[in-house]
């Protein structure tokens, strides 16, 4: 069930007011009609979710969030933002890594991915139980180099899109002394960590 043109909004403020919330998670407009679908959708065992918190490493939202039964993909950090729809980023991140020691999870962080991409591509190919040599490896990494290398470079896309640590470019001292505050009261007790500073 597709929202027509005239009731898509158009200005940030018009956008910012049609936000709903949907079983206590605050979604923004284009999810609104497609929850009860998503919720009814039949999945397989079998099924791979990739559950990211938007603009973690992902551009696609992802309101539905099935129990970890099925085998799950978490990235963070958030590019340090604090207040967004989909619900409360340090929730989400928390709930997933208490399950990151499951045999159906793997939890991968994007800053990991920029330091050492052939690793993170292994346990991702384990993970599913793919089979390769070390020649479709290496092929797969020089693959997604050129992926983020034509992501981050594209002058059609932001600046500093897919850019590891383009927050220091951005935040104020003030704003940084603030997320932190806020990190350590919402992540203080996770054993969780981010490398903010590559």
């Amino acid at each position: 069930m597709a929202e027509s043109e005239a009731e898509t909004p158009s200005t940030p403020c018009e956008f910012e007011s049609k936000y709903f919330e949907y079983n206590g998670v605050r979604l923004p407009p284009f999810c609104r009609g497609k929850m009860e679908e998503i919720a009814n959708f039949p999945v397989r065992d079998s099924d791979v979710w990739i559950v990211t918190y938007p603009k973690s490493g992902a551009d696609v939202p992802s309101p539905h969030q099935k129990p970890p039964a099925l085998p799950v993909f978490a990235f963070g950090p958030p590019q340090r933002q604090l207040q967004v729809g989909y619900g409360s980023w340090f929730e989400h991140v928390q709930e997933f890594w208490e399950h990151h020691m499951d045999a159906n999870v793997l939890f991968l962080k994007y800053e990991d991915m920029h330091k050492d991409l052939a690793t993170m591509v292994e346990q991702l190919v384990r993970f599913l139980g793919v089979s390769y040599d070390k020649a479709q490896l290496e092929s797969m990494v020089e693959h997604c180099h050129q992926l983020i290398d034509q992501c981050c470079n594209a002058e059609a896309l932001p600046v500093g899109r897919g850019r590891v640590g383009l927050w220091k470019d951005i935040f104020t001292v003030s704003m940084n002394e603030k997320f932190d505050l806020v990190y350590k009261q919402k992540m203080g007790k996770c054993d969780l960590t981010f490398d903010f500073y590559l």
